[in-house]
């Protein structure tokens, strides 16, 4: 899991990064914020800032300041040492390709993640490319604050987030019959996030710009309630694959998450944006489903200990092949068949358009976020006839 905190110490104050998604992750005020008048003798050098002025002024600089990217930081192995009791605290997550601690490090409410390098990389190296990263401002996307390099590792210091990964939003283990998302709205808004920040990752540095995640799956997704009105999706993990290596290595040892990599990826190990438009497709059908991308499930015909393989993509396509019918039963049961169906339809072949075989089919993720925008509107004017509340608040807390 992951993490937030708004930053309070700003970089060298610049204009943040537009993106497509309609809510901005920074704010400029409308209108100026020094609010002046012209002295009485004429002398236009000298201001005279009533004190309400000077209230509201200060209000908006400490609003920008908040909302600027800081400066990213190089931390000494020192300090990730000693906030995380020499790596012996509880681990937050472990895997075999990495681990994370959660620890406060100068300040801050942060998590730091362990990964393995997959090419050498010097300190300038790693400052140039966590310079690059820091100018990342968006809604959608979890900071990195600064990392570290000691013996082949290279050590990611997040932001913490608080919430739950969209895995466990989806799929409650000790209550399957219950979930945090149980309206179509939610998972709209959910997709809606993730769409938005995905093509902020792709194209904030430039139409044509290589930058990839290579992470984007379920587990890498947090969902956090700290507007307190509506959930919201903060995507994990961005700048790994740039600060690993992962997005400019070449090997034959694939490694990944099954269900979620694209077939060209398991074929040349070569990581695109077109992977993560096929695991941004995966993760809508888990959203509009609520199933697993792959699973094994006992084969009733087929004798004791015999399994079959069941894959998200493969129900999405037969149920689009049935017609509406077939995608209504497809869709996630707990949303009690309260969801527009055309809307749920586009949606669906949407997500089969991101994963085809063939990555040249793929849509670029800004007509996808476009798409999903449109969608999310149409799925709001539904909510709004039908008399659904439209601003559901859901917390995380005990039930």
């Amino acid at each position: 899991m992951c993490w937030t905190k708004k930053s309070t110490q700003a970089m060298e104050p610049k204009s943040p990064n537009k993106s497509r998604t309609p809510k901005s992750s920074s704010s400029f005020p409308a209108a100026d914020p020094y609010s002046t008048t012209f002295s009485a003798n004429g002398n236009n050098s000298s201001y005279n800032f009533s004190s309400k002025s000077s209230t509201s002024s200060i209000g908006s600089l400490k609003s920008l300041k908040s909302s600027l990217p800081e400066n990213p930081i190089i931390y000494d192995m020192s300090e990730i040492r000693s906030s995380t009791a020499n790596f012996l605290a509880r681990r937050l997550s472990s895997s075999s390709t990495s681990s994370s601690w959660r620890c406060s490090l100068r300040g801050k409410d942060a998590v730091v993640f362990q990964r393995k390098s997959r090419l050498p990389i010097s300190l300038a190296d790693l400052q140039h490319r966590l310079a690059q990263i820091s100018k990342s401002n968006h809604t959608s996307i979890i900071k990195l604050l600064g990392a570290s390099l000691s013996s082949g590792y290279v050590y990611l210091v997040y932001e913490f987030v608080a919430g739950a990964t969209l895995a466990d939003c989806l799929r409650n283990p000790k209550n399957p019959n219950y979930t945090v998302l149980p309206t179509w709205l939610s998972r709209m808004q959910v997709a809606t996030d993730l769409a938005h920040g995905l093509d902020y990752i792709h194209h904030s540095f430039g139409l044509n710009s290589t930058f990839v995640h290579n992470h984007i799956k379920s587990s890498s997704i947090i969902v956090s309630d700290q507007d307190q009105v509506v959930l919201n999706a903060k995507i994990c993990h961005f700048g790994t694959a740039e600060l690993c290596g992962e997005s400019h290595a070449r090997s034959t040892k694939v490694e990944g998450t099954r269900g979620y990599m694209a077939p060209e990826f398991q074929l040349s190990g070569t990581v695109t944006q077109k992977c993560d438009v096929y695991a941004f497709g995966v993760v809508l059908l888990e959203l509009i489903s609520g199933e697993e991308p792959l699973k094994y499930m006992m084969d009733e015909n087929g004798g004791d200990g015999v399994y079959r393989r069941v894959s998200a993509i493969e129900t999405a396509r037969e149920a689009i092949r049935i017609g509406c019918g077939g995608v209504r039963r497809w869709v996630d049961r707990r949303l009690k068949d309260s969801f527009p169906m055309d809307v749920a339809e586009k949606m669906v072949m949407l997500a089969l358009e991101c994963v085809a075989e063939d990555p040249d089919r793929r849509p670029d993720m800004g007509r996808a976020a476009d798409l999903v925008s449109k969608l999310f509107l149409e799925s709001q004017s539904w909510a709004e006839k039908m008399g659904v509340p439209v601003d559901l608040s859901v917390t995380f807390g005990p039930r």
